[in-house]
């Protein structure tokens, strides 16, 4: 059982996760656990709040306990999916009978853990959920000579093993997951940051000019390219050569 007192070790995938329990102590123990591994964590403590944030923000995943207050979460689970929201779902509820786990998977979700439970798990399951969301099956991501891998969050490029902040290899997994597609700032800043954040928007500028330093320098080809007036990319397989565009002297 995760104890509110308990301090999780740091490593990093900046996710933004939708935390729906009534329970403060465990709400709060949760979300320092999540956040200290690099995730961004919105709280909602009834199910009348939790309907709001997920109806109106882009969540990576929802954890979902069923017993709320206001509205249960088996109702808004089925609210949800009647609406066409696909955010995965892990509920995590004291509820573990196998009919209780039935009605759960059947109503929509994806996962089903019960409580106690060990956070190494809850993070295991979130890992998985958050690849199945991308079409990601293996854990290790190779884009040429990079190799990310998402299990234990080490970088390493030609071999060269590559250390990044924990903001930074978030960034890079998100731009991993979107292979070949540009992600406009906004984008990256609704995965980056939590809804108390208060960085500027350029922020976002800045982690992408530390990324180029530490993936990019002193390597060929350059994986982090710039789309005037889009956004950003990491370069696919099937990227063309002359797709390149120079990162301007802010950037680089």
């Amino acid at each position: 059982m995760v104890s509110p007192a308990i301090s999780f070790s740091v490593s990093g995938a900046v996710v933004r996760i939708l935390l729906v329990e009534d329970n403060r102590a465990l709400s709060r123990s949760l979300t320092q656990g999540l956040e200290e591994e690099g995730y961004a964590v919105d709280v909602a403590y009834d199910g009348d709040e939790a309907c709001f944030k997920a109806e109106s923000t882009d969540y990576d995943v929802i954890v979902l306990d069923l017993m709320l207050p206001k509205v249960d979460g088996l109702s808004l689970l089925k609210r949800w999916r009647e609406k066409g929201i696909a955010t995965h779902v892990l509920v995590l509820t004291a509820r573990g009978t196998l009919e209780d786990k039935v009605k759960g998977l059947d109503l929509g979700a994806d996962d089903y853990l019960t409580k106690p439970f060990e956070l190494d798990e809850l993070l295991a399951r979130l890992r998985a959920l958050i690849r199945r969301s991308h079409q990601v099956k293996a854990p290790v991501i190779k884009v040429y000579d990079l190799e990310i891998d998402t299990a234990s969050h080490t970088v390493r490029r030609a071999g060269r093993e590559i250390h990044l902040t924990p903001r930074e290899y978030g960034l890079l997994e998100f731009l991993a997951f979107n292979r070949g597609r540009v992600v406009t700032r906004t984008m990256i800043w609704d995965h980056l940051y939590d809804e108390n954040d208060e960085n500027t928007s350029n922020v976002v500028d800045v982690y992408i000019r530390y990324l180029r330093n530490k993936i990019d320098k002193g390597f060929q080809p350059p994986l982090i390219l710039t789309r005037w007036g889009e956004g950003y990319m990491l370069r696919a397989e099937e990227t063309p050569a002359n797709d390149d565009q120079e990162p301007t002297e802010s950037e680089s």
